[in-house]
């Protein structure tokens, strides 16, 4: 079966067969069109990931910033959206700090 119909049609066989070829320096006979494309489609979705998790990160933090009260409950607030900072308060140091905790408005 060729790299492209396995591709296609089993690509977890193709994954683990261009790997090996990889391994063994058989760069020649690697789908090497195939493995740029599944490269770049992995880097888009841990990019979608890590964005996606910042953005929940963010959205804590703000409502422990505004909601100082029901840090606890699991509720969602119904907060008017000018109660929140038209801009990102914190610096990436600060959101990534584990230690780092927003004071109260």
């Amino acid at each position: 079966m060729s790299n492209s119909a396995m591709f296609d049609e089993d690509f977890y066989a193709w994954a683990n067969e261009q790997a090996g070829l990889l391994r063994a320096g058989k760069v020649s006979e690697a789908d090497i069109g195939h493995i740029a494309e599944e490269i770049e489609s992995m880097g888009r979705a841990e990019k979608r990931a890590l964005v996606n998790r910042l953005k929940v990160l963010l959205l804590h933090l703000l409502k422990w910033q505004v909601q100082p009260g029901g840090r606890r409950n699991r509720c969602e607030a119904n907060l008017a959206r000018e109660t929140f900072p038209a801009s990102c308060p914190w610096t990436f140091e600060q959101m990534s700090d584990r230690d780092y905790w927003p004071v109260p408005d």
